[in-house]
């Protein structure tokens, strides 16, 4: 297996970048080839713009979708999304890894899967959700937050976690075809002791070796819908 690790945590030295290496270890230990997208080690520019095309479709007006599909095609698109995007394509397996930031990633991820999430490649038309581009591979969100366990939930003072990253989970990897397997959260780590920390890293390091066995997240099939997305009527048997 093919794993793709896109790290955003701007401390070599955090928890999360522990996870990362945890991870990684994991991984090779199976016998899979792992490759690793460390974005402020990679000063990874997140500012999706015109400059990120070598060619343009229509020079006067900047839609950019159409400009990425366009380019894509013409191998005109600029060279760091090139390449982010080969690793996607060749991955089977991506894992976004971050600490939680206002109940999203951090920007710098946000503008990763702005510039390499392609329209053409990764979705486009109807080609989303069970007909993405990205469907027969999995993904995985795996982050750190300050929060306990007991505040996500649906009686929790903050609701519930999935539902709060509804946007990552359905809207931005789940449309684009991925079977998203549930997340690792590791909670309240700003405040925990070595030891606390050290069986966090365990759990999640047996986690990875349990993902073959985990049922990822239930999302539409475009089967359910007609040619302008209404659900199909039900026939009754």
């Amino acid at each position: 297996m093919k794993v793709l690790i896109v790290h955003a945590h701007p401390e070599p030295k955090s928890f999360t970048s522990s996870m990362l290496h945890r991870a990684v270890r994991t991984f090779e230990m199976q016998g899979h080839d792992v490759t690793v997208s460390d974005l402020y080690a990679m000063q990874w520019n997140p500012v999706a713009s015109a400059a990120d095309f070598d060619m343009r479709r229509n020079p006067d007006y900047l839609v950019y979708a159409l400009e990425q599909r366009e380019n894509v095609a013409a191998n005109a698109i600029a060279p760091d999304i090139a390449a982010e995007l080969d690793k996607l394509i060749a991955c089977d397996l991506l894992i976004l890894s971050f600490p939680l930031y206002w109940c999203s990633v951090p920007a710098i991820m946000k503008g990763w899967l702005d510039r390499v999430l392609v329209s053409g490649k990764v979705y486009g038309g109807v080609r989303f959700y069970d007909r993405g581009g990205m469907r027969g591979k999995r993904a995985l969100l795996a982050y750190s937050c300050g929060g306990r366990d007991y505040m996500f939930g649906a009686d929790g003072v903050h609701g519930e976690m999935d539902l709060m990253m509804r946007h990552m989970l359905r809207g931005t990897l789940g449309y684009a075809g991925f079977d998203v397997l549930p997340s690792f959260v590791a909670h309240h780590v700003p405040y925990i002791g070595d030891q606390a920390r050290a069986a966090m890293l365990d759990r999640y390091g047996e986690y990875l070796t349990q993902l073959d066995r985990v049922a990822p997240l239930p999302f539409p099939t475009l089967d359910d819908f007609d040619g302008e997305m209404r659900p199909r009527e039900r026939v009754a048997i």
